[in-house]
């Protein structure tokens, strides 16, 4: 599993615009930016849909009010899951970014196998990234919602 003080591993992330599905390289998405990424285990999902992602639209002034240059939520799933999981949310300040392989979380160490659920997901977790090297990571256990809200990030910034 990535650690502080380690940099991001190269991957590719997809975000649907109003030009189309785009595909962006890790390193040079997160190159010269403060940015606080959490992932989430699958859109649309109760605690996922409920909690974790609304906590981060209604924070995410006072986040980027501390230096913050651009908040991402992260799941296993493809970007047009995660563009009307954004809209459907109102996550107009935050960066919607889809891993539809999974080959990214995997690459992060923070894949779980849901088996028939849906398969390869992401765990739970919210890091604090610096130029493309994590600075804070909070991982949650198992079925937990503890340390990856938005408010917990907030209070270590």
């Amino acid at each position: 599993m990535i650690a502080q003080g380690q940099r991001l591993p190269e991957g590719i992330l997809s975000e649907l615009t109003a030009d189309g599905v785009v595909e962006h390289q890790v390193r040079e998405l997160f190159a010269k930016k403060k940015v606080v990424l959490f992932a989430v285990p699958g859109a649309f999902t109760p605690t996922c849909s409920n909690a974790h992602l609304p906590g981060y639209v209604a924070l995410a002034d006072e986040i980027k009010a501390k230096g913050v240059d651009m908040i991402a939520c992260l799941a296993v799933n493809d970007a047009f899951v995660m563009q009307a999981w954004g809209k459907d949310q109102n996550a107009t300040e935050l960066m919607m970014l889809a891993d539809g392989s999974g080959a990214f979380t995997k690459a992060l160490g923070l894949e779980f196998d849901t088996g028939n659920f849906g398969g390869i997901r992401s765990r739970r977790y919210a890091m604090i990234v610096d130029d493309g090297v994590v600075t804070l990571l909070n991982v949650e256990a198992p079925k937990a919602f503890e340390v990856s809200d938005a408010r917990t990030i907030l209070a270590t910034l």
